[in-house]
């Protein structure tokens, strides 16, 4: 027995299923790209911030595929790029940027080192790609002053709001629900956003409310054990980027140890210039030797060390060296470390840049045995008598301590690139008030230094710490060997102090009365002892290169006394200090280098100049009169009168 109610009700039912589905199926289903496709099917690299204007194409840098296709992976919340600079790891950051925007969109945080850098790229990176990107250029309108929804800091658009602020900004970080967070150039953030606490964990915390929130933290690498960008990748899947190897076809990542090259140096007035050929790597697992282009033409993929972070911690991290660089020639990065040899500040840039590897901190300072070992024998005269002065120094300047019993002070030669020698370390007994002390301190600086063939230096410029209970004193003493170009000098600690900066007048107080004016120095001691340090670590005579004689003023005593520091890192204040090493109480030696050293960088000394004069055929003398003193507000620059 039938139910026409039944019946009816069914077609009723299908005619209307029927209705409802001929306008479905005429849709078009939704688009659903990855970063990488949405990319290459919308993105148009700026004139502002591409050497390569035009369409993207994700084929041209394959390494940053993945990382940025991770942004649309449900089972990933953290992403991490450590990277070395130009391998587009910015244009990576723009293109996640744009597709949050466009195909799922919600509100994001971009936080930059500070504030001036968050604007800059707001500016100079994300207003260029909105502009001449269509389907962001229809959804976030320009920047007007006036519009609070579009500014330079603040752009919004249907579903959310970009923000970029500095990471110091503590009311950014910690005021609003977000569900993206970037975080460009981490390990140049501040340690603390004002009192509010580390600014990653802030950024952090507002995206606990979003069960798809995601966080992209990249950077360039600095020091190690001190590294934001380190720590991080550590906690992820460790992914580095490895290329098949022609011969073998093992996959390695290609890394400067392996990379051979041959080279010649020229040096052309006080500067070396370096021609690199014959660039080959070599692959580790079985020593095949292939050029740049066939190394850079060969498959290359993704190689975690740490794959199961991607299932417990949800965070996938990447590695980057520019030696998979399109734009970055590896002969380019050759010539920056043979520009950089010897000077550990350059060296460190091109380390974390072009190498994309940690700056590993100098290590504990050669020990006193080390550095005795490393004397050398200056050779005698004729007659049997030691020589003042070795082949190669150009100039001299005598750093002095001042103590309440005495005047230490040593006289140091300077030449080319940095490179010095230790002429003559020693020890003035007495108050630094009394007229004796000073008269054998004349000793010192009226000497003429000479070399094996007879022409001779003298100091060009003596720096005298007034540090101590008898600072007035030794202004009035220095103010008095201005002709001999004597300066007290003040070391200060402080943060931001330069190395050297022009002098100033100080007024000289003798009794509670002020009885005249001297020139006065301040320096920076703590950019000179880096520098001592860092060049005590060069093992080959040339540039920034030290060398010490073989004598008893240079021995055990002296070494232990230069080596009575060392720079620490605090990872609390993301500063270095100096501390004392247990054992090595007496710092005097250390000090007299340092004013030394501040002395001829005052200088500013013409080398080839000097160099020529030596070489020719006038002999190097002591001036026959005095300099004139100085007139008040004379920009002083004294040289000495060869």
């Amino acid at each position: 027995m039938s139910f026409p109610w039944k019946i009816q009700m069914t077609s009723d039912i299908m005619r209307l299923n029927a209705a409802i589905s001929r306008p479905l199926m005429a849709l078009k289903p939704p688009e659903v790209l990855s970063v990488s496709e949405w990319a290459d099917k919308h993105r148009r690299l700026s004139a502002e911030s591409s050497a390569e204007v035009g369409k993207w194409r994700t084929s041209r840098t394959p390494y940053l595929k993945e990382p940025m296709d991770a942004f649309c992976d449900p089972k990933v919340d953290h992403i991490v790029v450590w990277a070395a600079s130009q391998v587009g790891k910015s244009e990576m950051l723009n293109n996640m940027v744009g597709y949050a925007i466009c195909v799922d969109p919600s509100s994001i945080l971009f936080i930059q080192p500070t504030k001036t850098d968050a604007e800059d790229y707001s500016k100079f990176r994300i207003a260029p790609m909105i502009r001449d990107c269509k389907p962001l250029r229809e959804r976030v309108a320009q920047a007007k002053s006036r519009d609070s929804g579009n500014t330079i800091r603040q752009k919004s658009y249907p579903g959310g709001i970009i923000t970029f602020c500095g990471s110091g900004e503590a009311h950014d970080l910690c005021s609003k629900p977000i569900r993206y967070v970037f975080g460009d150039e981490r390990d140049r953030w501040e340690k603390s956003a004002g009192n509010e606490g580390d600014p990653w964990g802030l950024a952090m915390a507002r995206q606990k409310t979003f069960y798809n929130s995601k966080a992209v933290e990249v950077s360039t690498p600095t020091v190690k054990g001190a590294s934001n960008i380190e720590k991080a990748f550590a906690e992820g899947t460790m992914e580095h980027w490895c290329s098949k190897c022609p011969h073998c076809g093992e996959y390695s990542e290609i890394v400067f140890e392996q990379i051979r090259f041959k080279h010649t140096e020229t040096v052309v007035g006080s500067a070396k210039t370096y021609d690199v050929t014959d660039i080959f790597y070599i692959c580790p697992k079985c020593g095949g030797i292939s050029s740049e282009n066939e190394i850079k033409a060969q498959e290359a993929k993704w190689i975690a060390d740490n794959p199961e972070a991607y299932f417990k911690n949800r965070t996938r991290s990447f590695k980057l060296t520019s030696w998979v660089s399109p734009w970055e020639p590896w002969k380019e990065s050759i010539v920056a470390y043979l520009k950089a040899i010897g000077d550990p500040e350059s060296m460190q840039v091109v380390v974390n840049t072009r190498f994309g590897d940690l700056w590993e901190a100098r290590g504990e300072i050669e020990s006193e045995d080390t550095m005795l070992k490393r004397r050398e024998d200056y050779g005698s005269n004729d007659d049997g008598s030691p020589i003042e002065l070795p082949e190669g120094v150009l100039c001299l300047t005598c750093g002095v301590d001042t103590q309440d019993d005495r005047l230490e002070y040593e006289v140091v030669g300077y030449r080319h690139f940095g490179e010095t020698w230790g002429i003559k370390k020693g020890i003035i007994m007495g108050r630094p008030d009394s007229d004796e002390v000073w008269n054998e301190l004349d000793t010192v600086i009226d000497h003429i230094y000479r070399f094996k063939n007879g022409k001779g230096l003298i100091i060009a410029r003596t720096f005298v710490d007034e540090g101590g209970h008898f600072t007035q004193e030794v202004r009035q003493k220095c103010n008095e060997r201005l002709g001999k170009r004597v300066f007290p000098i003040k070391g200060a600690n402080r943060d931001n102090i330069p190395y050297t900066a022009p002098p100033k007048q100080q007024k000289i107080v003798i009794g509670g009365r002020a009885i005249g004016h001297c020139w006065w120095y301040e320096i920076g001691v703590n950019s000179g002892k880096h520098i001592i340090m860092n060049n005590l670590k060069v093992e080959t005579p040339g540039k920034r290169y030290c060398h010490f004689p073989c004598r008893d003023d240079y021995g055990s005593a002296y070494f232990k006394s230069l080596l009575s520091e060392t720079e620490v890192y605090d990872s609390k204040t993301k500063k270095y200090t100096w501390k004392k090493i247990p054992g090595h109480e007496r710092n005097e030696a250390l000090d007299c280098r340092n004013y030394a050293n501040a002395a001829e960088r005052t200088l500013s000394p013409d080398y080839d100049a000097l160099e020529r004069r030596l070489k020719g055929t006038v002999s190097v003398t002591v001036p026959k009169q005095k300099p004139k003193p100085m007139k008040k507000k004379t920009n002083v620059n004294h040289f000495n009168d060869w």
